[in-house]
């Protein structure tokens, strides 16, 4: 059958979609910027039709309604990754968390252990082939949409079309909404003294040749920002943002030295500015790929010359990494911290390096610092990274290496690159705890 027919017969308005959606089912979005707006919109308006809706998904843009106290009847949030409009949602009660790495996900959506009843999905405009690419989202998303029972998609015309494994046709779609709007933007961090000081220190760890994996906000960008002079960087990176377009037309990045997947920015999602949308769109040097290959240790494992770059929120004398909590609040999640950091430790050529950067201090509401470098993590906070794994810290004071040392020398090496303001207490907690001098 023509893919035009079945485009036409399986068009529909956003109120007409959600109806597919019955009370108990598992309703899963895709992730990030791909989260169809018209379609979530819709469900929310459509709340009284339904009981007990399970909302799951990772790092979301949108509102978050179904997440609200007052909606706790008809949706519970069941996330794999807080984001700001959710959080709120586990703190009270209604909402929750479940702990996987980025990677397992695809998996455990498989095995039926994370059922999929509908899933919703933006898609752009299909090719003359009637294929749709999700353009910023393989990730878990491509698993979603085999798995589920019933496929919503919204079609955006200013969704980019991404090559690697994003390609859906249109006759795995059973309803489909035309809305045109433009994608979530993240805008461009600020980078002070403390963000470019991290830069450098991570830069030093940085070779020619090597391939990244980074994060976004700030400090990824800063680091980015210190490499102009380098030459033959390749990307492996579950993302990627603006800052590593500036480096691909530099000539800085051309993956030419990677050892898998060379010549190409390999990724799973994408999070930027319409400058990086307008980038990736049709450009045969990027390539999306399921999460399950992107950030799968072994995969990782594979990549020569390897850096990645993570952020935490508090790491202790041990080197006990805890990136996804506040104490027993459910800050974020694990995302593809682990992944990477495990996949560096197993690399092939030894020359992996897995970093660790964030500012000496966190800064409360009422301008208190806070030391992140810490004797003992926070009561109920969780371990993000186990000091097993943890490799490099850097902070804007220094680099402290982790592997092979012992645990007076890791508390050592932390303190030294801790806030000049938190030295003292922490070289007395240094000398209580071990009963030698610092």
């Amino acid at each position: 059958m023509d893919w035009k027919k079945i485009y036409e017969e399986k068009r529909c308005t956003a109120k007409e979609a959600v109806q597919s959606i019955k009370s108990n089912d598992r309703v899963v979005f895709a992730h990030a910027v791909a989260e169809p707006t018209s379609l979530v919109d819709a469900m929310v308006e459509n709340k009284e039709a339904y009981e007990n809706v399970t909302i799951s998904h990772m790092f979301s843009f949108g509102k978050g309604e179904y997440s609200l106290p007052e909606n706790s009847k008809h949706f519970r949030y069941e996330g794999w990754f807080n984001s700001p409009n959710t959080r709120k949602s586990t703190e009270l009660g209604h909402g929750d968390y479940v702990p996987a790495f980025f990677h397992q996900v695809p998996s455990l959506i498989r095995r039926g252990v994370l059922p999929v009843d509908v899933v919703m999905v933006s898609l752009s405009k299909p090719d003359a082939h009637g294929y749709c690419s999700t353009g910023v989202s393989s990730d878990y998303t491509m698993q979603a949409i085999k798995s589920a029972k019933v496929v919503l998609a919204e079609i955006n015309d200013q969704v980019p079309k991404t090559f690697g494994e994003s390609f859906v046709h249109i006759s795995e779609i059973d309803k489909l909404v035309e809305h045109s709007h433009p994608l979530f933007e993240l805008g461009l961090p600020k980078i002070g003294e403390v963000e470019e000081a991290i830069g450098k220190h991570c830069a030093s760890l940085i070779e020619d040749g090597a391939t990244l994996q980074l994060g976004i906000g700030a400090i990824p960008d800063a680091v980015l920002a210190q490499l102009k002079h380098k030459k033959d960087l390749g990307i492996h990176s579950e993302m990627i943002s603006d800052g590593a377009v500036e480096l691909f037309e530099a000539g800085v990045i051309n993956n030419s030295k990677k050892s898998i997947d060379k010549g190409k920015m390999v990724v799973t999602f994408l999070m930027g500015t319409k400058r990086l949308y307008d980038f990736v769109n049709e450009n045969p040097a990027v390539e999306l790929r399921p999460v399950d290959y992107v950030n799968h240790p072994e995969v990782i494992a594979k990549s020569s010359n390897l850096v990645c770059i993570n952020a935490c929120l508090q790491v202790d004398f041990m080197g006990q990494v805890v990136s996804d909590t506040i104490g027993t609040r459910q800050f974020s999640g694990v995302g593809g911290q682990v992944d990477f950091v495990r996949g560096a430790a197993m690399a092939h050529d030894e020359k992996a390096k897995a970093i660790i950067a964030m500012p000496s201090v966190a800064v409360k509401k009422d301008g208190t610092k806070i030391s992140k470098i810490v004797p003992f993590i926070d009561h109920g906070a969780a371990v993000t990274t186990s000091r097993h794994d943890t490799d490099y810290i850097v902070t804007e004071y220094g680099i402290a290496e982790m592997v092979g040392k012992t645990m007076k020398d890791r508390a050592r090496s932390l303190i030294n690159i801790a806030h000049p303001d938190f030295r003292d207490e922490l070289k007395a907690e240094f000398e209580k705890r071990f009963n030698v001098k610092f």
